[in-house]
C-alpha cells in the first residue's frame, strides 16, 4: 500500500545536549552527512511509491528532524505532542501549523505529556502505547478519547529503548481477515507487557539485543518492504524469513541523537 510519510530535514541537526543515552555532546556530529543520510532516507521512501510532504525546520531545534514525535493520525484525526523535555517543547506548536496550513481540521493537542509517535503504534486496529520514560500513562486515556481507538499500554523498562519505536514496529498493519504481524525486542518491556505482546501477537518477529542496538526495531514497513539500518542484518534475515523485503539505510549519524529510520517519519493515515 503507498503510504503518506512526514519529515523534517535536518538543516539544524545537532548534539547539543543529552536527553537520552545516545547522546553525548562531547562526540562530534556532521551536519553535512546527516542531510545526506535523511535525503537518502526520504528519496528510499519516494523510490518505494511514498508520498513525502515536508515541514520546515526551525533554527535552535536540532531534533526537529525526528517528526514522529510530534503527532499522531488515525483516519485523519491529529493528536499532537506534548514533549517531556524543555529543549523539543517548541517542536509541537510547528508541527500543529503544519497539519492546520495543510487542511486537517481535526487536530487536538494534549493535555497530558505523550511524545506522539515514538510512543504510540497504530496496529490496524489498535494503538500500542509505551510509557516509562517520556509518555506519561494518562496520555494513553487521552489518545483513546481523542482518536477514537482502542488503546493498549506497554511498559518500557531499558533507559536505551526510551520510547516505543525503539523496541517494535508494525510489519503488516491488521485487516478485517488476518491480524497484525509485528516485531520487538522483548527485554525492552516490563514483565507484563511481554505477556500482553505474547498474547496479542504470538507469530511476532523476535528480536536479539545486536537488533535493538543499532536501532533495528525503528523500522518502517509498508507491509511489504521494511526499511531498517543497515547494521540490522539479522533483523532483515528474520523479517525475509516471513516474506518482507528488507531495504537498508544509513542512519549512523543520526543515531548519535537516539534516532532512526522511525524517528524521522511520521505517518499520515486518513
Amino acid at each position: 500500500m503507498p503510504r503518506h510519510y512526514v519529515m523534517c530535514p535536518p538543516r539544524y541537526f545537532a548534539v547539543d545536549y543529552a536527553i537520552n543515552p545516545w547522546m553525548d555532546p562531547g562526540v562530534p556530529v556532521d551536519p553535512e552527512r546527516a542531510l545526506h543520510q535523511w535525503t537518502e532516507l526520504r528519496d528510499t521512501y519516494r523510490r518505494l511509491g511514498h508520498l513525502v510532504d515536508e515541514v520546515e525546520p526551525q533554527p535552535g531545534l536540532p531534533d526537529m528532524v525526528f517528526a514522529a514525535n510530534s503527532g499522531t493520525v488515525v483516519d485523519g484525526r491529529v493528536l499532537g505532542a506534548k514533549f517531556a523535555t524543555s529543549q523539543r517543547a517548541a517542536e509541537a506548536e510547528h508541527f500543529r501549523r503544519w497539519f492546520v496550513e495543510n487542511g486537517f481540521r481535526d487536530v487536538t493537542m494534549p493535555q497530558e505529556t505523550n511524545e506522539a509517535e515514538g510512543d504510540f503504534t497504530w496496529t490496524g486496529h489498535l494503538l500500542l502505547a509505551g510509557t516509562g520514560f517520556r509518555t506519561d500513562p494518562k496520555a494513553h486515556a487521552e489518545a483513546q478519547e481523542v482518536l477514537g481507538v482502542p488503546v493498549v499500554s506497554l511498559t518500557l523498562v531499558d533507559p536505551r529503548y526510551y520510547h516505543l519505536d525503539t523496541a517494535l514496529f508494525v510489519l503488516s498493519e491488521a485487516s478485517d481477515d488476518r491480524p497484525a504481524h509485528v516485531a520487538y525486542y522483548p527485554d525492552a518491556f516490563s514483565v507484563g507487557s511481554r505477556k500482553v505482546l505474547s498474547r496479542l501477537f504470538p507469530d511476532a518477529v523476535v528480536a536479539d539485543a545486536d537488533d535493538a542496538a543499532c536501532f533495528g526495531l525503528n523500522a518502517i514497513s509498508d507491509g511489504r518492504n521494511v526499511v531498517l539500518p543497515v547494521e540490522a542484518t539479522a533483523l532483515a534475515e528474520k523479517v525475509a524469513a516471513h516474506g518482507y523485503e528488507p531495504v537498508f539505510v544509513d542512519i549512523s549519524e543520526l543515531r548519535k541523537a537516539g534516532g532512526g529510520p522511525k524517528c524521522c517519519t511520521m505517518e499520515i493515515r486518513k
